[in-house]
């Protein structure tokens, strides 16, 4: 009887990463939610610059994951990944402090280190905890899916909090609290890890795989250093030359080389990558529109909005919570909507609910254009537009961002399962950093009209014009991948892909 509860429930090591990944998500999204209004206002720099930045740093979040599981699958198991990645993006929240601290006068450099930490720390972490909730329970267990759902849960509880906790401080407390935060997920796991990370058979999950020897710590050792110069390349030398988009975007064409040149893919193979590939570069105008929340939009809401309720200026971070909030409220919806189609044979296939999700994006774009049309000098406009901006962006979310890791981990073949589930990552590394590249596109000044910019020759002089261009640029990807999705449909084999969460 006892056996049957525990199988129809869930072990208590789900809850116990839970817990830990709501409060690594507390410190990653509480950083983030300031960290582009932290370059402008204290390192006082323009607001390209930070933008280019932020892209960079994002970008590289997402790059490392390929670094953290291959050290990981081959030397440090689950387990030693994630107190490392744990306690580097800890000390990395603490120079971001020290940085906010010093200010204009060596923050600078203080900032970089404290990124870099962030970054590889990330790279050790994301991957591994991720996996260990699947290594609760036996394999094809029906409750999977549902840990799944639980645990993402935990991210977005975390990533709603923090920015309400982070942006209601001075730069530098904010980013103490991001390292607190992170440190009470690292203690907890450390002193709980025995007691509850093992299998319904007993077993303990994610332990050392092998030996830490001296080529993996160099590995690591060495990757520090390559990030930190990447970072600090072009104020050390003076340069305008930004590596870490030949370094992204070259990774991006190098990967599709890579796995096509393997001769022992099949046809049907071959084609069930190539759909992983081209809903992968779709993948990249969806955040690449999606991410200028933590950056342009921050800008916006910081600068444009009007943000006073009964005499009380709410932070501009503040908006930052609202994309967890809704992603908690309206998940459940979306199941039930998914589920009303799917009995009427009506539910859309991955690509076109892929196409979906951009369309959103548009049409979220099209809300807050209408709302700056004409803003003069000095006018605001009302915080709902935005905050209805990030709701419609949150429906986009939830018709394309569940369905990614599971599409391809049906798609692709066993034996490239994890360099195509790399291959996903390194889409959202270049959707990132794509979206710094549009972010240093924003108008610059107080009333977003400091000058013109240009985008492969799209004039923007207003705020107007800046929103125009993602409703352009997401609007034809929405259009193109609809028109596509029938012939990716027949490449994934009548492989049907259901929206799951990741």
């Amino acid at each position: 009887m006892e056996n049957n509860a525990v199988k129809t429930g869930h072990p208590k090591g789900l809850y116990f990463l839970f817990f830990t990944e709501m409060w690594e998500r507390f410190s990653y999204y509480g950083m983030r939610a300031i960290f582009i209004l932290f370059m402008t206002k204290v390192l006082l720099m323009k607001d390209a610059d930070a933008s280019e930045i932020y892209g960079s740093y994002t970008g590289l979040v997402y790059l490392t994951p390929l670094l953290g599981g291959y050290l990981c699958d081959k030397y440090l198991g689950n387990r030693r990944s994630i107190i490392i990645g744990g306690l580097l993006m800890a000390i990395g929240q603490f120079f971001m402090f020290f940085s906010a601290s010093v200010g204009v006068n060596g923050g600078v450099s203080l900032m970089w280190m404290g990124l870099t930490a962030i970054i590889i720390g990330n790279g050790f972490f994301k991957p591994n905890i991720s996996t260990m909730v699947g290594q609760l329970y036996p394999a094809n267990d029906r409750r999977i899916d549902s840990a799944f759902t639980i645990f993402y849960m935990g991210i977005n509880l975390g990533a709603f909090f923090s920015p309400l906790v982070c942006g209601s401080m001075d730069f530098k407390w904010g980013f103490l609290a991001a390292g607190i935060g992170m440190l009470i997920g690292l203690v907890a796991f450390i002193l709980g890890q025995k007691k509850y990370l093992i299998s319904e058979e007993g077993k303990e999950i994610g332990l050392v795989v092998k030996k830490l020897d001296a080529k993996s710590i160099a590995m690591i050792i060495g990757s520090i250093g390559i990030i930190f110069f990447m970072l600090n390349f072009k104020q050390m030398f003076k340069s305008d030359v930004d590596i870490i988009s030949y370094f992204i975007y070259g990774a991006m064409v190098a990967m599709p080389i890579l796995i096509f040149s393997d001769k022992s893919l099949t046809k049907i193979e071959t084609q069930r990558i190539t759909v992983i590939f081209l809903l992968a570069f779709f993948v990249i105008f969806f955040w690449g529109a999606f991410e200028q929340a933590g950056a342009s939009l921050t800008l916006f809401a910081d600068r444009q909005t009007e943000r006073t309720i009964f005499g009380w200026e709410m932070p501009a971070s503040y908006f930052q919570s609202v994309n967890p909030l809704a992603v908690i409220s309206l998940a459940p919806i979306m199941t039930i909507v998914w589920g009303f189609l799917y009995a009427r044979k009506l539910e859309p296939s991955s690509p076109k609910k892929m196409a979906i999700g951009l369309g959103l994006v548009a049409l979220g774009y099209v809300v807050i254009a209408i709302a700056v049309k004409g803003l003069g000098l000095g006018e605001k406009v009302s915080m709902w537009w935005l905050i209805g901006f990030y709701v419609i962006h949150t429906i986009g979310e939830l018709c394309l961002s569940p369905i990614g890791l599971s599409m391809v981990s049906k798609l692709a073949p066993l034996r490239l399962s994890s360099l195509m589930m790399g291959t996903w990552f390194l889409a959202n590394a270049a959707a990132n950093k794509f979206a710094g590249t549009l972010s240093a596109l924003i108008p610059g000044g107080e009333d977003g009209t400091g000058g013109a910019t240009s985008f492969i020759g799209f004039q923007i002089t207003n705020l107007y014009e800046f929103f125009i261009l993602f409703i352009i640029m997401s609007g034809a990807a929405a259009a193109i991948l609809f028109v596509l999705s029938s012939w990716l449909e027949k490449r994934m084999h009548n492989d049907h892909i259901e929206g799951q969460t990741e």
